[in-house]
């Protein structure tokens, strides 16, 4: 039941700034890491961000000191911040999480459905 929801994606010029959110619904219990993958043509899916339950953070090594990556509990969503936006960051970029959706204590994994991210003049 449960569902992970992306918005922001869309064009936006090289230098330019966009943030990415993610909310998850349904019969959520416990969440424990959020993130954001991403894929662009021609490429493999790669992990550009995460963040633990208790707010420790890790980055690919292509967007550390431009990306942040964030969460909010009580509102059960992540954000991606993203500034000094590059032509390569254009990709298509997936929400993904680990719920606990049954009070059992173990978690499923979870993907959105995916939002696009442009960068050009």
């Amino acid at each position: 039941q449960v569902q992970l929801v992306e918005s922001g994606g869309g064009l936006v010029q090289p230098g330019g700034s966009l943030r990415l959110s993610c909310a998850a619904s349904g019969t959520i219990f416990s969440i424990g890491t959020m993130g954001w993958y991403r894929q662009a043509p021609g490429k493999e899916r790669e992990l550009v961000a995460s963040t633990t339950s208790s707010r420790f953070t890790n980055y690919a090594d292509s967007v550390k000191g431009r990306f942040t990556v964030s969460r909010d509990n009580a509102k059960n969503t992540v954000h991606l911040q993203m500034n000094t936006l590059k032509p390569e960051d254009t990709a298509v970029y997936y929400c993904n999480a680990e719920i606990d959706s049954r009070w059992t204590g173990n978690y499923d994994n979870y993907w959105g459905q995916g939002t696009q991210v442009t960068v050009a003049s």
